[in-house]
């Protein structure tokens, strides 16, 4: 029989978060669904846990060979899912028992909306809410919200999104060209197709700790590709400066961080490939600059320069 939700699990080791996370989809409310685990060539202790898992029926185990590519794995899952309905969870956050019923109730009862996200709060390594500039500031937006999405005024993380099965059909699941942000580009896809139901409550927990797969480099990057493809799409012609200017600050801040590694060769090439669309931000000059300046000040300026600020 098919279940109302598919959920999509995509895992590649961290059985120290994973065993919570699943414990979360088995403590909810809502009963009817499916657990799909994309497993992404874990090791031997991930994989032996999974077969306990793995009963044909409920849970199903998918065993891929490792590309470290998330939105591959994710929709290897997504085409064996079989409900009306996608939840996403990732390995290391968790849901509160009531998210799958409370979303999907509210689809249900709006069936203009096709897709809907939660509030969250972040936690630690230990499952322990953050506190201060790095809790959760999600503003509650429903509706059409592509373009709080590209003015960066609406925040979506993938635990948190369920949305009809055939609604992510038709937008062609993930992009897997992206390694990561390719659940932001996707959100917009979405955004694009069908207004979205948003519901007011911290009902996922999203972790924070040191075993995330991705650098600062390469968020940045694939940031960057993520935007140039909804600007070259044309799906939001009328917010072109506004695409553009992101453009530009994401060229300054990654040139910043290649020049905080001393690579000085990528941090002015990403400043020199950027500069055509970029020029005119005033902003990005003064990104530039300082980026330029991190890259061949001598490490001793530097550290000086690091001295000072903390003693002001």
């Amino acid at each position: 029989m098919q279940p109302a939700v598919s959920i999509v699990l995509p895992v590649f080791n961290r059985l120290k978060y994973l065993r919570e996370a699943i414990d979360s989809v088995f403590n909810q409310a809502f009963r009817d669904w499916e657990l799909l685990i994309a497993d992404d060539g874990s090791g031997q202790e991930t994989q032996d846990y999974l077969r306990t898992l793995d009963d044909g029926l409920r849970v199903k185990v998918l065993w891929l060979a490792h590309s470290g590519n998330p939105a591959a794995v994710r929709n290897a899952a997504l085409r064996e899912a079989t409900g009306e309905y996608i939840a996403f969870l990732d390995s290391d956050d968790m849901w509160l028992p009531d998210k799958l019923r409370t979303q999907i109730t509210m689809l249900r009862s709006h069936t203009g909306r096709e897709w809907s996200y939660t509030g969250f709060t972040l936690v630690d390594d230990s499952g322990i809410p953050l506190s201060g500039m790095r809790r959760n500031g999600c503003p509650a937006i429903s509706g059409r919200i592509l373009d709080q999405l590209l003015r960066e005024e609406a925040l979506v993380v993938t635990p948190s999104v369920v949305a009809r099965r055939e609604l992510l059909v038709r937008v062609g699941g993930y992009d897997e060209a992206l390694l990561v942000c390719e659940d932001y580009e996707l959100w917009v896809r979405l955004a694009s197709c069908s207004e979205v139901a948003f519901i007011d409550e911290p009902l996922v927990l999203v972790r924070r700790h040191e075993q995330h797969s991705f650098d600062d480099v390469a968020c940045l990057e694939n940031l960057m590709l993520a935007v140039q493809k909804v600007q070259r799409s044309g799906a939001a012609w009328h917010l072109n400066a506004v695409l553009s200017k992101r453009r530009a600050t994401i060229s300054t801040n990654l040139a910043r961080r290649h020049a905080l590694c001393r690579n000085r060769f990528r941090a002015l090439t990403t400043v020199l490939r950027s500069a055509h669309y970029s020029w005119r931000y005033w902003d990005w000059w003064v990104g530039a600059l300082s980026a330029m300046l991190r890259a061949w000040a001598p490490e001793s300026a530097l550290n000086a320069a690091r001295k000072y600020r903390l003693r002001t």
